[in-house]
């Protein structure tokens, strides 16, 4: 998976790849040709001179894995129970009484008065998926849906 399909690699992955670049490492010190290393390990000959140039700069530490990419949570444990627990009940005993719907909007707004940070409504869809929470549609908006579908089904019949 890309980065762009949103993925990025797995603790798996990442792993793969540090012995893969471990196996180089043992090859740059028996001064194995680029080229050949490259062959053997079917990467790209870039990838190793930017490991070897790695490897000479700071020895085979420097080639292992840096773990997972991206920005750590900026609620800790404690945060996150917290709001989990604020999300458990209904909006209106936080202030919103114009409908009982947890919006992204609204969770964001949420972690602003709770936590004092401040997270983008992508960000919020990323952190309430971690956290195990799922999109559900509103019954209304589902009924609402189908509606138009079957009457643009029967304009077109």
């Amino acid at each position: 998976m890309r980065y762009a399909d949103g993925g990025g690699l797995s603790e798996q992955g990442r792993a793969r790849r540090e012995a893969v670049r471990l196996q180089a490492a043992d090859l740059f010190v028996r001064d194995v040709p680029v080229a050949e290393i490259a062959r053997r390990l079917r990467v790209s000959t870039n990838a190793v001179y930017v490991w070897r140039r790695r490897w000479r700069a700071g020895g085979t530490a420097a080639l292992a894995s840096k773990g997972a990419g991206g920005s750590s949570c900026r609620l800790d444990d404690t945060r996150l129970n917290r709001l989990a627990q604020a999300l458990e009940q209904d909006p209106a005993a936080h202030g919103y009484d114009e409908d009982q719907r947890w919006t992204l909007a609204r969770v964001s707004d949420l972690i602003a008065r709770m936590f004092h940070t401040r997270y983008t409504l992508r960000g919020v869809s990323y952190l309430l998926h971690r956290m195990g929470f799922s999109l559900s549609l509103s019954l209304s908006l589902s009924l609402s849906l189908s509606l138009s579908l079957s009457l643009s089904l029967s304009l077109s019949l």
